[in-house]
């Protein structure tokens, strides 16, 4: 039986929020965190300075931090504070709630330090590298940061930020932004403060302190590019990472000005292929460095990243194939500009397959707001399901107007939050077409095109009688490439289980070819 397309509700909904988490109390406008790490234990020590703008009237603001579990790790909160002067709390249940003597009013801001210590049981990895050497590394995606940061660890909510570290002097620290000092002070200990104004999620605010080799890898539009890596494989790290000094202008050149005043590519021990930190990109020590430049999509991945997922952000972890999906069909595009369009054909082949692989164990769509254990997000549906949804569209739209989408999309929504409904007016307003239909079939409904597709020749109108068979349950609207040897190409548009139609061809050939340029989603064959 056919079934009806659900009615293109969610994706008309549009972001009205700029830079915080729909419904919050509170705006959280800057971070400043003060870290002191040692080699003696994994105890951290922090102070949080944070300037919170109160958007509801309230007595109480909560924040999220892990508390102490029966591991004994996690945070403990010594004192909460305002000018000064103690501020009552309680930190339960990883929530530390703030309570004001009298109500604020929305508007007003506030301002509260918070003296804590602990040792994190994630977020903050604390670890031996691969040379077994003491490394610290941030890994907070997606919402981790709260084990060791007190925050609003949500990825709507972003803040300008500052990170004072204070550690052995033998480490050297990296961290967003720009590096405004860093002293060696008593007791060997070096003190490093970085400085970032643009506002960030928490899942991208991040600091790493190791013993590294650092080398400049060039300017991209005086933004200073560098390698920090571990020092035994120095020469192969810089070799292979110097490659962001031609990946980073692509991205300038076709979506719009890079962000950050610094691009960092840093060897760590990230659980993720890469982490995309803003101007601090984790790679994983595990397989990044090989001396051989194997990494360069994932190199173009996260940079891609500085720019969606970054600044235009996702508004709730449900929209993240905004992040996913852009950055794995950035990659492809960079691919297709610096090597070729066959290699591009390459990548969408294999990335076809692995939605094709995906659908057969779960059948969820691109936008999936179930999930409540975001680590599942990280799956083929926000990665090559989301990276094909834009490839798709790209054809629909045509190169030109599809990368004007982008650049207008890039434009309107950096350095605030958006979701699939904002794509979707955006390409829409600048195409001119009405493009609700593709989003709602693509991206909130499970699966994609099931064809069973076969051919004969017919001799007495000499032409090439085809039929396609939609078997999934659900029926998808698409256009279909059929070619036909070398020399000729129909293009057909299916909307029925079933569809019948001719090709005119002087004799009976020898191939014909489905989908021969790459440009749908589905999965099937071709059969004489």
């Amino acid at each position: 039986m056919k079934k009806i397309l659900p009615l293109f509700i969610a994706t008309c909904i549009v972001s009205t929020v700029n830079a915080q988490q729909p419904g919050a109390s509170i705006d959280v406008q800057h971070y400043g965190f003060s870290i002191a790490l040692t080699d003696t234990s994994d105890l951290i020590k922090g102070k949080a300075a944070i300037d919170v703008l109160c958007i509801k009237d309230t007595k109480t603001i909560s924040l999220d931090l892990i508390s102490k579990n029966n591991s004994r790790k996690g945070m403990t909160v010594l004192q909460v504070a305002e000018n000064g002067k103690t501020l009552t709390y309680t930190h339960i249940n990883n929530l530390l709630n703030i309570q004001f003597e009298t109500p604020v009013t929305a508007g007003e801001h506030k301002n509260i330090e918070i003296t804590y210590e602990g040792v994190p049981d994630n977020g903050l990895i604390i670890t031996k590298n691969k040379y077994g050497h003491r490394v610290f590394f941030a890994d907070n995606w997606p919402n981790r940061a709260r084990h060791w940061l007190p925050c609003v660890d949500h990825p709507a909510d972003k803040a300008a930020l500052d990170f004072t570290v204070t550690a052995p002097d033998h480490y050297q620290v990296i961290s967003n932004g720009i590096k405004t000092s860093d002293t060696v002070i008593s007791n060997q200990l070096r003190r490093t403060h970085y400085t970032e104004t643009t506002p960030l999620s928490t899942k991208i605010m991040v600091i790493g302190v190791a013993n590294f080799a650092i080398q400049e890898s060039g300017t991209v539009n005086n933004i200073p590019v560098s390698s920090w890596v571990y020092p035994e494989e120095k020469d192969k790290g810089f070799y292979d990472y110097a490659l962001a000094v031609d990946i980073l202008p692509y991205f300038i050149n076709n979506v719009g000005p890079y962000a950050f005043k610094k691009l960092a590519n840093v060897e760590s021990t990230t659980m993720f292929g890469g982490m995309e930190n803003a101007s601090a990109i984790f790679y994983s020590d595990e397989a990044s460095i090989t001396g051989e430049r194997k990494s360069e999509s994932l190199l173009a991945h996260e940079i891609a990243h500085q720019w969606f997922g970054d600044m235009a952000t996702e508004a709730d972890w449900s929209h993240l194939w905004l992040s996913e999906g852009f950055a794995t069909y950035m990659t492809i595009l960079y691919f297709e500009h610096k090597y070729g369009y066959d290699t591009a054909r390459h990548m969408l082949t294999k990335n076809r397959q692995q939605v094709v692989d995906f659908a057969r164990k779960k059948t969820r769509p691109v936008v999936d707001s179930s999930v409540t254990n975001y680590m599942e997000l990280l799956n083929a549906n926000s990665y090559q399901k989301g990276g094909w949804v834009l490839h798709m569209l790209r054809r629909q739209l045509g190169d030109a107007i599809f990368w004007k989408g982008i650049q207008t999309y890039y434009n309107h929504y950096a350095g605030k939050n958006a979701v699939t409904g904002d794509l979707c007016k955006v390409m829409e307003e600048v195409s001119g077409k009405n493009l609700k239909a593709f989003f709602t079939q693509w991206l909130f409904t499970t699966g994609h095109p099931r064809l069973e597709v076969t051919w004969k020749y017919n001799t007495v109108k000499k032409a090439v009688d085809i039929t396609v068979i939609q078997q999934q349950d659900v029926l998808f609207q698409f256009p279909l490439e059929i070619q036909v040897e070398s020399s000729l190409l129909k293009n057909t548009y299916i909307t029925n289980r079933e569809t019948r139609f001719s090709i005119p061809f002087a004799k009976k050939p020898a191939t014909v070819v489905l989908d021969p340029q790459v440009n749908l989603l589905f999965e099937g064959h071709i059969a004489p």
